[in-house]
């Protein structure tokens, strides 16, 4: 009995494992959703940016500019997160204008408009 128990929780984890597909979020399929928007790509990037896992790209709205960074992983924008906290300016509100999701960073040039946020995060894909 102790056996089929053990082989039956042993199931129930796999099984609540395979329940949780977080998505993970591309430069190519982002850039497309966002250039297909009216977005303007281009740009120098950031030392932190540069480093990224995933690629990074500027994004230009009409109000408001962000740098939109993907790691591999969420473990890597997790550092990437860390990495703009750390090195941020000492009268930027960083959590003002830092936001992360999933495996994409985006840190905007000021806070972010509702509709701007909603526009890039939209395109997250």
């Amino acid at each position: 009995m102790g056996r089929v128990f053990i082989l039956a929780v042993a199931a129930a984890v796999l099984l609540a494992g395979c329940g949780k597909n977080t998505p993970s979020y591309s430069l190519g399929k982002t850039s497309d959703c966002l250039t297909g928007k009216g977005v303007r790509l281009g740009g120098p990037l950031d030392f932190v940016a540069t480093t990224a896992t995933g690629g990074a790209v500027r994004a230009h709205l009409p109000h408001n500019a962000l740098t939109l960074v993907f790691g591999l992983t969420p473990s890597d924008a997790d550092n990437i997160d860390a990495a703009y906290r750390r090195f941020h300016a000492s009268n930027v509100g960083i959590d003002d204008v830092l936001r992360q999701q999933n495996n994409a960073v985006m840190l905007w040039q000021a806070h972010p408009a509702d509709d701007d946020l909603a526009l890039v995060t939209g395109c997250l894909k």
